[in-house]
């Protein structure tokens, strides 16, 4: 996996341009993504690849494709020392994985990034940077590919009853 590397206060304007809205499906999305801010990203960009930002990455409005966007690029992960709430959420929401590191500093655009989620680590170029944990729940979610796929699970999982005796 590859880091895209971007700084502090990446609104969801530069994510995804406003005259983009009227679109939604994510792998069109995905065509213009960072537009204007870091053109070679759409073109580049890969399955499995990894956001890397700073502080208050998607502050701004509170569209949701920016998150699809994102999705639609290939990207599932995104690592940065801290989120504006509502993206935070709608990431999960569509599917993606925000994880918060307060080392995203020192990782440079370019290097090789292993995540392992679940051990609550990253792996850049060999060495190791703690993550944050995340709630089971927010990971069924994001597995489930979005909220609406876990909701769906939800439904159709069978339903066990305990007696009142």
């Amino acid at each position: 996996m590859r880091a895209w590397k971007f700084g502090d206060n990446i609104d969801t304007d530069a994510i995804i341009p406003g005259r983009f809205l009227t679109i939604y499906d994510e792998k069109e999305l995905a065509k213009h993504a960072f537009e204007g801010i870091r053109d070679d990203f759409a073109k580049l960009a890969k399955e499995g690849d990894v956001i890397v930002a700073g502080r208050n990455f998607g502050c701004g409005s509170s569209r949701e494709h920016a998150p699809l966007a994102l999705k639609g690029a290939g990207i599932r992960v995104i690592l940065a020392q801290s989120f504006a709430r509502i993206f935070f959420r709608n990431a999960i929401n569509v599917g993606l994985l925000p994880l918060v590191c307060v080392y995203t500093g020192e990782i440079k655009d370019g290097s090789s990034i292993i995540v392992q989620e679940h051990e609550g680590k990253v792996i850049v170029e060999g060495k190791e940077y703690t993550i944050e944990p995340v709630p089971e729940f927010m990971y069924n979610i994001v597995e489930a590919a979005g909220l609406v796929g876990y909701a769906k699970q939800l439904k159709e999982a069978p339903v066990c009853i305990k007696s009142r005796r």
